[in-house]
């Protein structure tokens, strides 16, 4: 399966690993830009621009690549790319939304963070279903309403889920 199913079964078989990045981002936000993310208020919203995504996106995917690399049982669990591919960025694009209280920045800290996944292990799956996994970026800020999740956070290759 391709990015719809890994984000279908992520929640169930992450370990708490995507708990652990996202907390690691949570706590960044409380730290650096005090966003008060147990108890949210439109006070504590952080302006959703290039430089606060891309910030909070490189910290957190940074922490999570070392943790996959420090820990490789963990990356033997979300074996294929695609599993780590889709919990990174999970927690990038959870902790950009809750940071700016935006959609459409949580789903570009998503794609964001596929590419420094990219940059960083050079490839997101493997035996070539690379693609699936990166070819949302230049979309992201793309209404089509007809195909609905407009605003979501969802799968880079969303509608076209590899297991159609």
């Amino acid at each position: 399966g391709g990015v719809g199913f890994t984000q279908y079964a992520t929640a169930a078989y992450t370990d708490n690993i995507l708990d652990e990045f996202t907390y690691y981002g949570m706590d960044y936000i409380k730290d650096k830009y005090k966003v008060d993310w147990k108890n949210p208020s439109p006070k504590d919203r952080v302006k959703p621009t290039y430089d606060v995504v891309n910030d909070i996106v490189t910290e957190v995917s940074l922490n999570a690549m070392e943790q996959y690399e420090q820990y490789p049982t963990m990356m033997e669990d979300h074996f294929g790319g695609s599993q780590r591919a889709g919990v990174l960025a999970a927690a990038c694009g959870l902790s950009c939304s809750i940071a700016t209280g935006n959609s459409n920045a949580g789903l570009n800290g998503w794609y964001l963070c596929m590419l420094l996944h990219k940059e960083g292990w050079s490839r997101l799956g493997f035996f070539g279903y690379d693609l699936q996994d990166q070819c949302g970026s230049a979309n992201s800020l793309a209404i089509r309403p007809d195909e609905g999740a407009v605003g979501e956070l969802r799968g880079p290759n969303y509608p076209n889920y590899a297991m159609n």
